[in-house]
């Protein structure tokens, strides 16, 4: 590629801002193309924003040069150029998707009005548009209704509650956050909750959404049950946002399909970030975004090694209350298999918890809850994939130094 081809990236979240500030500092001319009307900011803290521990500002990254506010509606991958809403058409040597992703809306009777928009008092919990609604609907006394029990919607509730809402969380699954915690780790979130004055509902599927005038007045359980309610929160995860792509004839699964170079079934088209499928893996993660986009920076800007390989990513999360805070880390498999061996460690006065599953004489995951000084060393030895020394000395010292970090 050289040196006076220009870079187009449609997307100024995380993955995007990224590469056009790495390709930026490289000497490599770039334009961002961002759809919202805010500064680009850091998704992963808009939790901290509702919950009013940060103000937007402080949340912002800064923006790269060459930012475009406009909305890309079509690629014409012959001619290389992409069209945008406002009539505009810009060109490109090498086009960068990082679409991002949007929210699941989850099919409910009563969730979008007649113009299929949804009702008064319903948020979707990803953009800042969507937390600076919620922020300003919320307060104390407002009886909330959250949907989804992952990490987006435990934090959700514990913004709202924090704000003085009375929450309801209803989750479809047995327990929270079932897809990256163990079972003991999941309980010690919810009894975290309801210490913030949370209810919490596990196995509970939410049929309906009930409004009147326009607006939401309670959610209907599929036992029959309803839940009064001023605000519903949707965080009920999220899905690879691929529209254009499609529209353009990329190849598409789950994700946008890209190889270790990042590029789709185009070779002049790329992908990085919460939109992409790469090795049949869709991350969903700031983590993985990231080293997406600091590996094809790296190749666009002319290093011909440079290959994104995959991401072993760690789930972290602060969850900060009247007190002290509640700190949550994980890793890998937290779950064992026959045969493996458990290394668990409780302090009940402490409020800690630690355990690593160890297969054939290697870490292969973790769940962290409270001091989590050992996890920086848990990790490093999860990632490096290096055999256990066999006496387990050195593992047990990983769990309680603290200062593995």
């Amino acid at each position: 590629m050289t040196s006076n081809e220009r870079v187009v990236v449609i997307g100024s979240g995380l993955a995007g801002v990224r590469l056009a500030r790495r390709l930026g500092e490289l000497g490599t001319p770039v334009t961002l193309i961002g759809e919202e009307e805010h500064r680009p900011y850091n998704r992963v803290l808009l939790a901290e924003v509702l919950a009013g521990r940060y103000s937007p500002e402080v949340i912002a990254l800064p923006a790269p040069a060459g930012l475009v506010r406009a909305r890309v509606t079509g690629i014409d991958r012959a001619a290389r150029t992409v069209a945008c809403a406002d009539g505009s058409v810009i060109g490109y040597g090498r086009l960068v998707l990082a679409t991002g992703s949007n929210p699941v809306l989850p099919p409910l009777r009563g969730l979008f009005t007649a113009d299929h928009e949804l009702p008064e008092g319903v948020h979707a919990f990803r953009t800042m548009d969507d937390c600076l609604g919620l922020a300003k609907a919320v307060g104390p006394g407002v009886r909330a209704v959250v949907i989804g029990g992952g990490l987006l919607g435990v934090s959700a509730a514990r913004a709202l509650a924090v704000r003085g809402a009375q929450v309801v969380l209803a989750q479809q699954a047995g327990r929270l956050m079932e897809r990256r915690l163990d079972p003991a780790a999941s309980t010690l979130i919810e009894r975290y909750l309801t210490g913030l004055g949370v209810e919490v509902h596990t196995e509970c599927r939410v049929r309906d959404v009930r409004c009147a005038a326009g607006a939401v007045r309670s959610v209907e359980m599929a036992d029959g049950y309803a839940l009064d309610a001023d605000l519903v929160v949707l965080a009920c995860g999220v899905h690879p946002r691929t529209g254009l792509a499609q529209a353009a004839g990329l190849e598409v699964r789950k994700g946008i399909v890209v190889d270790d170079e990042l590029r789709t079934s185009d070779p002049y088209v790329h992908a990085v970030g919460d939109c992409v499928q790469h090795a049949g893996t869709v991350y969903g993660l700031a983590a993985p975004a990231l080293e997406q986009a600091d590996a094809l920076a790296a190749l666009l800007a002319g290093d011909a090694s440079a290959r994104y390989t995959g991401t072993r990513s760690l789930t972290r999360l602060t969850l900060t209350g009247p007190d002290s805070p509640f700190d949550l880390a994980a890793f890998g498999e937290t779950e064992a298999l026959p045969g493996d061996d458990v290394v668990q460690l409780t302090d009940a006065t402490r409020g800690t918890y630690r355990k690593v599953v160890v297969r054939d004489d290697r870490l292969v995951g973790g769940v962290l809850v409270g001091e989590l000084g050992t996890v920086g060393a848990l990790a490093r030895a999860w990632e490096g994939a290096e055999p256990l020394p066999s006496d387990g000395g050195p593992l047990l010292h990983l769990l309680t130094n603290d200062g593995g970090s």
